[in-house]
């Protein structure tokens, strides 16, 4: 009976998230993240040379598949948490740090050999040794941010903000006036990283007073089985970026990942739909998608176009050697695009997925479940990817740039085919419409901005490039306002809660 009430309690918190604050609240620190990001980047790329810069871009690579168990263990917890199951919260803290321990003894035992597969020379021990550290970190912020997100996601925009701030202060004590290189990168990564999770842990401190549910445990491991199978996709299409790496050099791999790193900025744009996930796995409704699709929109497309038309000016000012990769950076600007409004399928395939909903899950229910089709689906792109990749960079003497731009157009065409396919099976779980009016309003407003941004060109210089991508911002938002009546709506809105919002800091550290 207890048990009862307190799912039916968690279901009746949930279905107070509220959709356009908590996508607002994280989108607006993710803003603000674009200029801490683009510094921190800076102090990189002014601190240390391409070829370094290609080196912790691989280093990146490999630690990804020692940290690609990090999300197992929360997934689940976010949907047990969100469907009132007592004691999730410690239950999942206990075993997800258990699993950060494996990892990192493991990446500890192979560290000899990957850095001879590599061919990375020996001066680059310390560093790749230090990345342990950051394997633990990684496991850790992700649990704790996975019960915020079912309870209070909106607390997750605030935890970027502390994240964002301590990695520039300690960015710039280590790196410029330390002047520690790849080291001190890390270091304030790895320390941004723990001062996030002490904020979260000062909010969740009450969560973890239940008892430790090994059932839970047995359940999550059950299910991992999907988990897993959606990581190994992922895997298998980040070989891509290590073909690049090995055949093409380091310098390839440093303007990929300058590239990317701008791109993935438009990216920060879906993040105006992550409240739909918990608020599906509670109780949504079409409508609540079709909104979603809009916020996620009217930011993805300005943010694309802005991209193309500035791409040579931003990676200029990373530095004098970037500058050759705007070609790239127009190709994934247009893949992130297409990425934005996928997010919003995931969430309705994950979200309406009920296999778990009596915290039991069987092997039939999960390969009966919408959510391995919908991993299956990563295979199908990683099988276009990776061995295309593969093939031409292999069996091809490509210049840096070449090789990045081929990798980029093939990452684009396949996402394209994905998202098609991921639309499809959205529509299979929820009825939803595609909202094409708001669409044709925010391309067409985002071409005007686009034109006016592309007469405005100017030398390659940080606060030009800046006041010109603000100005291009200020622009698209003041004719959308004019034109677009829920535009002015949600303007309303962010005036209203801006207000609050060192209100709502003050109750939440409460």
């Amino acid at each position: 009976m207890l048990e009862a009430n307190m799912r039916a309690a968690g279901k009746l918190g949930e279905s107070q998230i509220r959709l356009r604050y908590s996508g607002f609240i994280l989108f607006a620190f993710r803003l603000f993240s674009v200029g801490t990001s683009l510094l921190f980047t800076l102090m990189i790329t002014r601190s240390v040379s391409p070829e370094e810069y290609g080196i912790y871009g691989n280093f990146g690579d490999v630690i990804s598949y020692f940290t690609l168990a990090s999300t197992i263990i929360p997934f689940w917890v976010t949907r047990f948490v969100a469907r009132g199951h007592s004691s999730s919260s410690k239950t999942g803290l206990v075993a997800n740090l258990s699993v950060a321990a494996i990892s990192a003894l493991i990446y500890l035992f192979m560290l000899g050999w990957i850095m001879s597969a590599f061919q990375i020379s020996r001066e680059y021990s310390i560093f790749y040794l230090a990345g342990a550290s950051l394997i633990f970190a990684v496991h850790f912020s992700a649990v704790l941010e996975s019960i915020l997100y079912s309870k209070r996601p909106e607390t997750l925009g605030f935890g970027l903000f502390v994240f964002e701030i301590s990695r520039v202060l300690l960015g710039f004590l280590i790196i410029f006036i330390f002047r520690l290189g790849l080291i001190g990168i890390l270091l304030s990564h790895v320390t941004a990283i723990l001062i996030q999770s002490a904020f979260y842990m000062r909010l969740l401190m009450r969560e973890f007073m239940g008892n430790i549910k090994w059932d839970y445990v047995r359940e999550w491991l059950k299910g991992s089985l999907l988990n897993i199978y959606g990581i190994i996709s992922g895997r298998i299409l980040t070989l891509a970026n290590i073909f690049l790496f090995i055949y093409c050099g380091e310098l390839s791999r440093a303007y990929y990942g300058a590239s990317s790193a701008i791109a993935s900025i438009i990216g920060y744009s879906s993040s105006l739909a992550f409240a739909l996930y918990p608020k599906l796995l509670s109780g949504a409704e079409a409508k609540d998608v079709e909104l979603s699709l809009k916020m996620v929109l009217m930011f993805a497309i300005p943010m694309s176009l802005g991209a193309i038309v500035l791409s040579e000016e931003i990676l200029l000012i990373l530095g004098q050697s970037y500058g050759p990769a705007w070609r790239a950076l127009i190709i994934l600007a247009l893949n992130m695009l297409v990425s934005a409004p996928s997010s919003v399928f995931d969430s309705i395939i994950s979200g309406m997925e009920r296999l778990d909903a009596d915290a039991k899950i069987s092997y039939g229910g999960i390969l009966r479940s919408k959510i391995f089709l919908l991993l299956t689906l990563y295979y199908v792109q990683a099988a276009i990817v990776t061995p295309l990749s593969y093939a031409i960079f292999s069996s091809t003497s490509l210049d840096a740039l070449t090789a990045v731009v081929y990798l980029a157009t093939i990452s684009t065409i396949a996402n394209i085919i994905i998202t098609l396919a991921r639309y499809a099976l959205a529509k299979r779980c929820l009825k939803f419409s595609i909202p094409w009016t708001s669409i044709a309003k925010y391309l067409g407003v985002s071409l005007i901005m686009a034109i006016i941004l592309y007469l405005l060109r100017t030398p390659a210089r940080l606060t030009i490039t800046v006041a010109k991508t603000l100005f291009g911002g200020l622009v698209y938002f003041l004719i959308l306002l004019a034109v677009d009546r829920e535009t002015r709506e949600i303007a309303r809105l962010v005036r209203g809660k801006a207000s609050r919002m060192l209100n709502q800091i003050g109750l939440m550290e409460k």
